[in-house]
């Protein structure tokens, strides 16, 4: 790349800043919103993707980089494994949040990393290196290290999370690994863009969630806390809003991400939000926070940011190729690379969200 080309500090601190914000945004708005509407979770899911969508659409007439697919049957079976597999992780996510602290999420989803190498290793049928073991025994070592229970939380126990939640987070780690393989093989059936690969996880996840919805009784519980006075509404329709708006924004953050950061930069970033998101949940919410939780937190971070440092070694530079005509073909070309270089699905936004659905 030459030097007029590569971005400049300003554009690298202000595409880091903004997507560090929207993530830490759609995390605590999501945290308020189960908080004030536990019984809602997957209704609460349907509207952000639903939202997305729409947003999709919007984005397509406003620009011609946004290019909303044409929808086939065919094209639809192709799609079928990873769309079920990403509202299945949705699912599961937005379930553990509902049963844990804000800080301690992090935490309960610490896997996410271990088990993609996993899930990568199966699915190519080759054993990572020495030092890539290495990494994900660190991660696993910190997560382990966060769930153990502490003297500090048996005396506040009723903040301590439950092992149904950890499951819950521990599940959605494993559908995030799962979920970073099929992208692979699913990207060309879309075109190979990201961005038509999202509008029809987006929709297809919102039709699956439906029938569930109904069974759950959701729809009932919605109709009684429309009718109890105690239930704040504007919480529930608001944060349904933002979390769907800054979902969308995650998607554009993390194309833009793509183009003028390294794996690198982001893992240092991601570290840095994860201490801010623990400091942040003790403010607002309280949180309890432990000795255990500190150390869980930074051993995660360590082991995350020696195995970017680790792949960028390993990882050998392919040959150059020739300059593509469309810019946008660069773009979501950078985007598949991304998913193969950092924890599979961190940088997909609908992953982050997974976090953060849109």
């Amino acid at each position: 790349m030459d030097n007029k080309d590569a971005p400049q500090a300003w554009q690298v601190a202000g595409v880091v800043s903004f997507y560090m914000s929207a993530a830490l945004v759609m995390v605590f708005v999501n945290k308020a919103v189960l908080n004030s509407s536990p019984d809602l979770p997957l209704f609460f899911l349907l509207l952000q993707l639903t939202l997305a969508v729409i947003l999709l659409h919007g984005a397509a007439f406003v620009t011609k980089r946004v290019e909303i697919p044409k929808l086939e049957l065919k094209t639809a079976k192709k799609l079928a494994p990873v769309t079920v597999v990403n509202v299945v992780g949705l699912v599961f996510n937005i379930l553990c949040l509902r049963g844990v602290d804000a800080s301690f999420f992090q935490i309960a989803r610490g896997l996410v990393l271990p088990l993609t190498i996993v899930v990568s290793s199966i699915n190519g049928r080759s054993l990572p290196s020495a030092r890539v073991l290495f990494a994900a025994g660190i991660v696993t070592a910190g997560f382990f290290i966060g769930v153990a229970p502490t003297s500090a939380s048996s005396t506040r126990w009723h903040e301590v999370p439950s092992r149904l939640a950890i499951v819950y987070g521990v599940l959605s780690s494993l559908f995030i690994a799962i979920h970073a393989v099929l992208i692979k093989v699913s990207l060309p059936h879309a075109q190979n863009s990201t961005i038509q690969l999202a509008y029809w996880q987006n929709l297809g996840s919102a039709l699956l969630l439906g029938p569930f919805i109904l069974f759950q009784g959701e729809l009932s519980k919605l109709s009684e806390l429309i009718h109890t006075p105690e239930w704040n509404a504007e919480v529930f329709v608001w944060g349904s809003l933002v979390t769907g708006v800054f979902g969308f924004l995650l998607c554009i953050a993390g194309l833009l991400s793509i183009k003028v950061t390294s794996p690198v930069t982001h893992m240092f970033s991601s570290a840095a939000r994860s201490a801010i998101q623990t400091l942040l949940g003790v403010w607002i919410f309280h949180d309890l926070f432990t000795v255990n939780r500190a150390i869980s937190i930074l051993v995660i971070a360590v082991g995350t940011m020696y195995y970017t440092w680790v792949k960028s070694v390993e990882t050998v530079p392919a040959a150059p190729r020739p300059a593509s005509p469309n810019p946008k073909d660069d773009i979501e070309a950078n985007g598949g690379m991304q998913l193969e270089q950092i924890e599979g699905e961190v940088h997909n936004w609908q992953d982050e969200k997974r976090t953060h659905p849109a």
